[in-house]
């Protein structure tokens, strides 16, 4: 095996394995907050599955953007189009994990408030999408990558 492709598919480890890690986080630190939500308020649960499962979309962009790379995967890459592959990779890995991360919080404190009776279901999804922004910037740089290469 070619380093060149063993990079580019480090980098599909953070595109994929990375990502989905992101988003199961993402979804279970809200899912927690939704169980102790639901202790307070059980008729919130619609609120709460919606919110808990919005940091999802990360790992979904992961998979994307495996797909938009996965055409150069072939033993013939070149160097270029490896290192190229594991720098977008890791963008999009480190993008989906903060992302997902921080939006996994924003939706949280809006579980909790609504389970303390406060009606911010609409904000809070208004909020809960800027941390999703820069996931998609992630991909989009994925896919601007696997145009130049």
């Amino acid at each position: 095996m070619t380093t060149a492709i063993l990079l580019a598919y480090i980098g599909v480890f953070f595109m994929v394995g990375v990502a989905g890690m992101a988003s199961a986080i993402g979804t279970a630190i809200s899912g927690i907050t939704a169980v102790g939500a639901m202790k307070k308020n059980p008729n919130g649960f619609g609120s709460y599955m919606i919110l808990s499962a919005l940091p999802g979309s990360q790992g979904l962009y992961g998979f994307v953007a495996y797909f938009m790379v996965s055409g150069f995967l072939v033993p013939e890459i070149t160097m270029f189009q490896g290192i190229a592959i594991f720098g977008g990779g890791l963008v999009m890995g480190l993008a989906a994990l903060s992302s997902a991360y921080m939006q996994a919080r924003v939706c949280a404190n809006g579980i909790a408030a609504i389970g303390n009776g406060h009606d911010v279901m609409t904000k809070t999804l208004i909020l809960a999408a800027f941390p999703e922004l820069y996931a998609i910037l992630g991909l989009a740089a994925v896919f601007l990558i696997s145009i130049a290469i």
